[in-house]
């Protein structure tokens, strides 16, 4: 966790945090998402996590893939803004978030696939057979994903 986030809830306790999250959804050659199960809570959702103070949107979401999947990923795009009811979140610690998520999408990655602490199992998952799991507050983008939507979408 970052050390904004550490300081905050020192201030804070479990109140309320107003967050950044960055992600990408990353599509492989056969036209397949890359999803990650995560330790907190065994849900699937794509990689990414809280943007750093002083990091571009960019940056953040290159960063947190890398840490997550070990994959390089270039030439994004903005997928979308998601913003609303479902950006609350608390978390099994209590720690509760109103978390903005800016999402971004590419086809353009290099590495091996390499799961963190973060993750129990990564995989890629075609538009019809999504696993049933999904992070309810990730759901959104997935879906919109999944339902072939056009680029940026701001909800």
């Amino acid at each position: 966790m970052n050390d904004y986030v550490n300081t905050m809830r020192r201030l804070i306790g479990n109140k309320t945090l107003l967050t950044v999250g960055c992600g990408a959804i990353i599509e492989d050659a056969e036209g397949r998402i890359l999803l990650q199960r995560r330790a907190d809570g065994g849900k699937w959702g794509i990689p990414g996590g809280l943007m750093e103070i002083g990091e571009t949107f960019e940056e953040s979401a290159i960063r947190e893939v890398f840490e997550e999947t070990n994959f390089s990923i270039n030439q994004l795009q903005l997928f979308g803004l998601y913003s609303g009811k479902n950006a609350f979140a608390t978390y099994p610690n209590g720690d509760q978030v109103f978390s903005l998520q800016i999402i971004f999408f590419t086809r353009n990655f290099n590495g091996i696939l390499n799961r963190n602490q973060e993750s129990i199992e990564l995989d890629f998952f075609s538009r019809e057979e999504l696993p049933q799991q999904i992070n309810p507050h990730q759901a959104p983008f997935i879906l919109d994903w999944a339902g072939n939507a056009k680029l940026p979408i701001i909800k």
